[in-house]
């Protein structure tokens, strides 16, 4: 699943693409793909049907472009959900679940192999769509609180990877920068939170950021073609990793091989060694 560094990325690229651009006609082709908007997808190409993209904005895992109507677009990808900027006239994506056409003819696609995503129109509540203000904010953001959050964690008898999956707690950290982040603080994924002191806990949360900041200067991480930016580009942070992933490889940083094992249902990557 696309996390925070991924979407990000996209929406960089939508915003720069398409800021100030009016949306002159939408087709939805996969009614899954709206869902969550009651009235049905012809009602929701004619709510976006000339509307101005005005600027945008993301939560963790979501992102969303702002009409010019004050309500947002708000898109979460799903497992394998994709934006792509396209000149007019490309052959559809054979997984083309909703496209955007602007009055400068391109095209915005919305591809979904496993339609999980889902594209849905939202009031505001304040800066965020109404239907994300129940998410946590993400490191990022403003309204993020450190020292709450570490001693939130603290006040948890729970895992520490699970924590860091918990998008009421944290949210944009999925598998990949959790177990990443938490080699980089050397903490191992099945330390309970309680067991944590304050000082390691915004150790951890620090790490958190850094490599998100270090995953998005990447593009994110391409395994395969699910997630690639607005361009068809891979993201190249997948050769930096240093445990997700690699399995019986040897560790970056001292050589010993790396593990895997199951935490809550999800795999987790660590090093014996390094990870205590």
């Amino acid at each position: 699943m696309p996390e925070l560094p991924e979407v990000e990325t996209i929406r960089r690229g939508v915003d720069a693409a398409f800021r100030g651009g009016r949306i002159s006609a939408v087709a939805v082709y996969n009614p899954r793909t709206v869902r969550r908007h009651p009235a049905g997808a012809e009602d929701f190409a004619a709510s976006l049907e000339g509307q101005v993209i005005t600027g945008s904005g993301r939560r963790g895992k979501f992102m969303w472009l702002t009409l010019d109507d004050g309500r947002a677009l708000v898109c979460h990808l799903g497992m394998s959900g994709q934006f792509l900027v396209r000149a007019p006239g490309v052959t559809p994506h054979k997984h083309l679940r909703a496209l955007l056409r602007f009055e400068d003819e391109r095209e915005l696609w919305f591809v979904d192999q496993r339609t999980f995503g889902f594209l849905e129109i939202a009031e505001f509540d304040g800066h965020v769509p109404t239907t994300l203000s129940h998410i946590a904010p993400d490191v990022f953001e403003p309204e993020f609180d450190a020292a709450q959050c570490a001693a939130r964690l603290r006040s948890r008898r729970i895992e520490v990877k699970k924590a860091l999956l918990d998008q009421g707690w944290i949210s944009g950290v999925g598998n990949i920068y959790a177990d990443e982040a938490l080699w980089r603080a050397g903490i191992r994924g099945r330390r309970l939170g309680e067991r944590i002191s304050q000082r390691k806990a915004l150790e951890l949360l620090g790490h958190v950021r850094v490599v998100l900041e270090d995953a998005l200067d990447s593009g994110g991480t391409s395994f395969d073609a699910l997630y690639v930016r607005v361009n068809g580009e891979s993201g190249y942070f997948s050769r930096k990793l240093a445990v997700y992933g690699r399995a019986g490889q040897p560790c970056r940083h001292c050589g010993t091989a790396i593990r895997r094992e199951v935490i809550g249902d999800r795999s987790a990557h660590y090093c014996p060694n390094c990870q205590r």
